[in-house]
């Protein structure tokens, strides 16, 4: 290490100043799984108590002169990531055994670890709990490819599927809970906001702050920043806006609340959003529907339980999407470029938001996007198209950098889903991935069916052992 700090990095490549950050990084995040079978080392060889610190974490404040904070954070990461043993020797599996592999190989970083133990933390953790065990298989395996903010995206959505009929929190608790208040007005006139809104009332809100609070869209400090229905607006005067809006989405969503609070304005005359009504998009099952049970998802990547979203078709105006047993959409096609609302509704209850893995953008922020490019023969019918994002799709292009997708093949694990493939600086194999943030469910489902397997096979296994000892001649 030494030498590397004394070495002069100019006579580097580009390509060999990116390799030595991806090997740092991982030498770190691996050194960070050595670390964590040492402090075993020191706890089970009883070292705190004979140097007189008493417990590992005073210990590590001691000798290492950590902070308490960070002295805490150590052992409580040991305790979910290391390796300790029974009093015979034997070693002992992690509480987060796919969480600690995925450290050991470097592929994850202590905040992606920290992240997953709060997700787990909020469901019953046991040894004998597979839906614990397969809530920490999928985090620590979307740990391998996202940041530990959008992998704490993922466990949300698997903490609202692992408890779809409220039995943590029901109807009653969610209305007991509802609240908004308005602060005090302070000297400069500003006042603060807080609360907690139902999920019917959010589901309504989020169309609308996705349209007036759009990038470019009712800018305050921007003059010439468009009003009204942007689908209306010339879309080189919104890029343009967009450029030059250096707004925070929080300030975005304050404007857009403005907005909708102008007089004249009502979410009912707000046109359309990106080719759709501005309303509330709700997805379920025919399974869903017919159970009254689990939780519909919207187009603005909110769930909303199935008693709730049935409320809400019958007393509101949203539009509801009902998907058949396989999640498949109705065949649509045309001749033109651009997508047709009925197969961007069909796009909404099929993807759900941006495909690109690792996004979390939802529907109601997307545009239909040609997995095969329009340019180039791509046709518009559904199996030809997905949704991107904004952002996401300006990153497909093929210049250096560029992102490329494909439509997977019927050999494919996941046949018919939009393959994103990465430029070589963040995946030097090319392989094409698919983006579950918005599918909870679809990986919480193939996980718990793999650990079920795997547990009859074992229990099959304990059978066939005792049929073998019972059918052994008596010998005593």
């Amino acid at each position: 290490m030494t030498g590397l700090l004394d070495r002069d990095l100019t006579p580097l490549s580009d390509d060999d100043v990116v390799a030595m950050v991806r090997d740092l990084e991982q030498h770190k995040r691996m050194a960070v799984a050595l670390e964590h079978r040492l402090y075993v080392e020191v706890s089970d060889r009883s070292i705190p108590g004979r140097t007189g610190a008493g417990t590992l974490k005073r210990f590590l404040i001691e000798t290492l002169r950590l902070s308490h904070t960070e002295a805490g954070a150590r052992v409580a990461a040991t305790t979910q990531l290391g390796s300790f043993h029974t009093m015979h020797g034997e070693p002992i599996e992690p509480r987060m055994p796919a969480t600690a592999t995925a450290q050991t190989e470097g592929e994850i970083s202590v905040e992606h670890a920290r992240v997953i133990h709060k997700v787990l933390n909020r469901i019953p953790g046991c040894t004998d709990n597979p839906e614990y065990e397969a809530a920490e298989q999928i985090l620590a395996t979307a740990a391998r490819d996202l940041e530990p903010e959008k992998v704490a995206q993922v466990g949300e959505k698997i903490l609202a599927y692992l408890d779809p009929d409220g039995q943590k929190t029901d109807h009653t608790d969610r209305q007991r809970r509802r609240e908004l208040t308005l602060g005090i007005q302070h000297s400069d006139g500003m006042s603060a906001i807080k609360g907690m809104i139902t999920p019917q009332l959010r589901a309504l809100l989020d169309p609308c702050i996705a349209k007036l609070g759009r990038p470019g869209m009712n800018n305050p400090d921007d003059p010439e920043s468009p009003r009204g229905d942007s689908e209306h607006i010339d879309p080189d005067l919104l890029t343009a806006a967009a450029k030059r809006d250096t707004r925070t989405t929080a300030q975005r969503t304050h404007d857009a609340l403005l907005a909708l609070l102008a007089p004249g304005v009502s979410p009912d005359n707000l046109g359309s959003h990106r080719g759709l009504p501005v309303s509330a998009i709700i997805t379920m099952s025919i399974d869903q529907l017919e159970d009254a049970a689990g939780v519909a998802t919207t187009a603005t990547g909110g769930t909303v339980p199935i008693e709730d979203a049935i409320e809400m078709a019958a007393t509101a105006k949203p539009y509801l999407a009902i998907i058949d047993r396989h999640g498949m959409p109705l065949h649509f096609a045309q001749g033109k470029r651009l997508a047709s609302p009925a197969q961007r509704l069909a796009l909404i209850a099929a993807v759900r938001g941006c495909t690109r893995p690792g996004c979390s953008a939802p529907a109601s922020t997307t545009a239909a996007h040609h997995i095969r490019d329009h340019a180039k023969g791509g046709p518009t019918t559904i199996e030809n198209l997905t949704l991107a994002c904004d952002h996401c799709h300006a990153l497909i292009h093929d210049g250096p950098g560029g992102w490329k997708t494909i439509a997977l093949g019927k050999d494919s694990k996941y046949p018919g889903r939009t393959g994103w493939i990465a430029p070589p600086h963040i995946d030097p194999n090319q392989q094409p991935r698919v983006n579950h943030h918005h599918h909870p469910g679809e990986l919480l489902a193939e996980t718990l069916a793999r650990i079920h397997h795997r547990d009859e096979q074992d229990r099959q296994q304990h059978r066939n052992w005792l049929q073998r000892i019972q059918s052994r001649p008596d010998t005593a």
